[in-house]
Order: C-alpha cells, then sequence, then structure tokens
C-alpha cells in the first residue's frame, strides 16, 4: 500500500507462530511510529454473527459498542436476550485473538487489555464537535484516564462485507508535538488533585496527561493544521487488519462501517525501545520529566 507509513506483514494466523526475525522487524515498525498492515488476516464471522452486519444493533446513543472484558458487559448496543449474548461474544473473541496477536507476534507481557469496540456505524456524514470528531487527525489521550507515560495500541479489524476502512496518518510524533508544544497551556498546580478528589479523571493526572490532551485538543481545533498538515491515505479492505499506537502515530477514521477495536494499556517498559515512547520524546523535548 503506501511505503514510509504502512508495513506490510503476510502473516495469517492470530497466533502464530512467528519466526524471531519476524517479531523483531514487527517490534521496530510498530515502535518507530508505522501502521502494522495484515492484509491476509480476517476475522471470520460465525453464521449466526452476520446478523450484527448492520448498523441498526447499535442504540444510537453513541458511535461505538463497548464491551468490558472484565464485567463481560456490553454498553451502546440495541439488542437483548440471545442476541446480546451473542454478538458479546463476537466481541469477546475478536479481543482474545486481538491479545494473541499482539503477545506472540510483539512478544509482549503484563498489558492490560481495555475495551473491546465494534463500530457498526458509518463514519462519513456523522457530525460531532471538533474535539470529538475522530475524522480530524489527532493522537489518542483519556480525558477521564490519566496514563502517566502508559502506552495506548490498538487492534483492527474491517469486518464489512464490502466498505473500506479509510484513513488518514499524518506526520511523525517529533515534529508534530514539536509545532504544537509552545502553545500547550502551563501547569495549575492543584488542579490535577482537584479533578481527582471529584471524581472527573480515574487518578491524577501527570504533566504528561495534561500535555497529551493539549495536543490532542489543539491538533483538532487548528482547521489550517487539518487543511495542510502532511498526510497519507490509506484503504484497509474487508477482511483485513491492522495494529497501531494511537498515542503516537496522528490518525483519522474518514469513513467505513463494521470494524473491530481491540485497546492494549502497558508500561514503557515492555516495549522493545522505551526510549519512543511519546512520554520520552515530550521529556526531551521539555527537558524535565513529566510522570
Amino acid at each position: 500500500m503506501t511505503e514510509g507509513v504502512l508495513d506490510e506483514i503476510a502473516i495469517e494466523s492470530w497466533s502464530g507462530p512467528f519466526d524471531e526475525a519476524l517479531r523483531a522487524r514487527a517490534r521496530i515498525s510498530l515502535e518507530s511510529g508505522h501502521v502494522l498492515y495484515f492484509p491476509h488476516l480476517p476475522f471470520r464471522l460465525k453464521d449466526d454473527e452476520r446478523e450484527f452486519l448492520s448498523e441498526g444493533v447499535s442504540s444510537g446513543e453513541s458511535k461505538n459498542i463497548s464491551y468490558d472484558p472484565v464485567t463481560g458487559k456490553l454498553q451502546g448496543m440495541a439488542l437483548t436476550g440471545d442476541a446480546e449474548a451473542r454478538l458479546a461474544r463476537m466481541v469477546d473473541r475478536f479481543g482474545t485473538n486481538a491479545q494473541s496477536l499482539v503477545e506472540n507476534l510483539l512478544g509482549y507481557r503484563g498489558m492490560e487489555r481495555a475495551r473491546t469496540s465494534y463500530r457498526p456505524v458509518e463514519v462519513e456524514g456523522r457530525e460531532y464537535s471538533p474535539r470529538h470528531d475522530d475524522r480530524l487527525l489527532h493522537v489518542d489521550a483519556f480525558p477521564s484516564r490519566p496514563m502517566r507515560g502508559r502506552r495506548i495500541l490498538r487492534v483492527f479489524s474491517n469486518i464489512a462485507p464490502s466498505r473500506l476502512r479509510s484513513w488518514n496518518v499524518g506526520e511523525p510524533f517529533e515534529p508534530f508535538a514539536k509545532k504544537f508544544l509552545p502553545r500547550v497551556p502551563g501547569h495549575l498546580p492543584g488542579r490535577s488533585s482537584v479533578f481527582a478528589l471529584l471524581g472527573v479523571t480515574k487518578g491524577k493526572r501527570s504533566r504528561y496527561d495534561e500535555m497529551m490532551l493539549s495536543l490532542h485538543d489543539l491538533a483538532k481545533l487548528d482547521a489550517r493544521y487539518q487543511e495542510t498538515a502532511p498526510k497519507t491515505s490509506l484503504d484497509f479492505p474487508p477482511g483485513t487488519s491492522w495494529m497501531v499506537y494511537t498515542d503516537q502515530v496522528l490518525h483519522a477514521a474518514l469513513g467505513g462501517a463494521f470494524a473491530l477495536e481491540q485497546t492494549f494499556h502497558f508500561d514503557i517498559d515492555v516495549m522493545g525501545e522505551p526510549s519512543r515512547a511519546p512520554i520520552k520524546v515530550l521529556e526531551r523535548l521539555c527537558g524535565r520529566a513529566l510522570a
């Protein structure tokens, strides 16, 4: 597909085995800010799961159906009873496959498997405020969940019968950060403690979290940057999967429906090269510790 942005890996199994040369290549490429693309790695639906290829499975109250692997509960769906249980099993099975892929291909251990999402609603044509519009280039940061330097890794699969999943991918993280760091607001002592005390956040935000949230918002709210920033268009056909550090790679979802996504969180010491993590890049640019 696109040289310099994607690293195409022709595996056909979610669990391997994978030879060490391929594993090393995948780790280096991913941690360098590339999208790992798996053109021959579909997530296969069972016969009784094809009914979920309908926008009607969504409640319409949120853009995604979310599955909590700890509680086994779904949120955001319009289903009940047996259909709800079968959809939960499908989404959970994807999450299990994604975890197997990350562990066996990358050799990462000690990960937190966060929520799994099913995105049945067409991206194109939806209207959101700029801060919530994922069609704009951005890096991921969580307003309510401080990461304190931990990574955000996501695995995606396009299960649509015929629609492409279309993305833009932007410039590397460091030049992006250099552009916007001068505009990041100064730290307000005590604000993070107050937010945690009031339950606005699940724990206290670090300076790193504040910076990442600012970088997320500044990029999305800068119409000129969105228009002129370097970007590469990517199309992921049905039956393909991909993996990317969404806290590092500027990305935007432009179109498509029926995608599955699994998020993982973990400390940077799990990585092959922790120095490539966004927190290390920002600390080097700022000249101080941020968490």
